[in-house]
């Protein structure tokens, strides 16, 4: 958390407040997040207009001409456009002083995001070379899963949550669309047939776009740029709902640990 919906939820309600913007300065009260933030970074974006703000995977990536600036919200990360005289709080890191008088301010009490640099050829920064193709873009499909996993023992929920197959999906949604598809989270991703990974690849698409529509979905410490609350929380089938009534059989649902994460199913309609 944030995954792929509330980066793309995110990337959409600041969009309309940045592109177009010039960059009056950048403010780095706390330059020590997964990665230190580059004491250049701010000389680099001082005076910068910023002319795209696009997506990849889970980063943010605002386009200023000369180069790149990389934001990942990690694991309790936020992005809000404030006015520039609102008060700072404890877990606000970052502020970009825009010349509207608006700030894009970077809240993260856990402090496992990043606020980087890349070159103009940004899709070459280390971060972003090895990641798989984007969910919602056309060139993902059920083949390409297929094609991807053969002979892998792994388990299915494990390979979709590896950046170098598919880029951001992330735990919870894994988990929604593995059930949507009738598919175990803990099955051998090379055992899953060409017929049922068309199916996933449908299942992954259809719950992502549901969730972005909804505004993703809030757990913990996610909130829209806007400060309100994502609401595919309400729409989640599997995640975090251990013990509780499946909605397909009425059977108690399953959590087991993979990895270090937690995977949810049921058993009896997935298989």
């Amino acid at each position: 958390m944030p995954e792929l919906p509330e980066v793309e939820t995110t990337r959409r309600g600041i969009e309309p407040y940045v592109v177009g913007q010039t960059i009056r300065r950048l403010v780095v009260r706390e330059p020590r997040l997964r990665w230190r933030v580059p004491p250049a970074l701010a000389r680099e974006l001082r005076g910068k207009t910023i002319h795209a703000l696009s997506r990849r995977g889970k980063y943010l990536l605002f386009d200023v001409g000369t180069g790149h600036l990389i934001i990942h919200l990690g694991m309790s990360g936020s992005l809000r456009v404030v006015p520039r005289t609102t008060l700072a709080e404890k877990f606000d890191h970052v502020d970009v002083l825009l010349a509207s008088g608006d700030c894009l301010r970077l809240r993260d009490p856990r402090r496992f995001g990043a606020v980087l640099w890349a070159g103009t050829d940004v899709m070459r920064h280390k971060l972003l070379a090895g990641l798989g193709p984007e969910p919602l873009a056309a060139e993902f499909s059920g083949e390409y899963l297929f094609n991807k996993t053969r002979g892998r023992r792994r388990a299915i929920r494990d390979v979709l949550l590896d950046g170098r197959v598919l880029a951001g999906i992330g735990n919870i949604y894994a988990n929604e669309a593995l059930y949507v598809a009738g598919i175990r989270p803990t099955r051998a991703a090379g055992r899953i047939t060409r017929k049922q990974y068309a199916v996933l690849a449908q299942a992954i698409c259809v719950t992502l776009t549901a969730a972005i529509a909804a505004g993703g979905t809030t757990l913990r410490d996610f909130r829209k740029a806007d400060g309100t609350p994502g609401y595919f929380r309400v729409a989640l089938k599997v995640y975090g709902r251990a013990g509780l009534p499946c909605a397909g059989c009425d059977r108690p649902l399953t959590a087991v640990r993979l990895g270090q994460r937690t995977a949810f199913y049921c058993r009896s309609c997935q298989v």
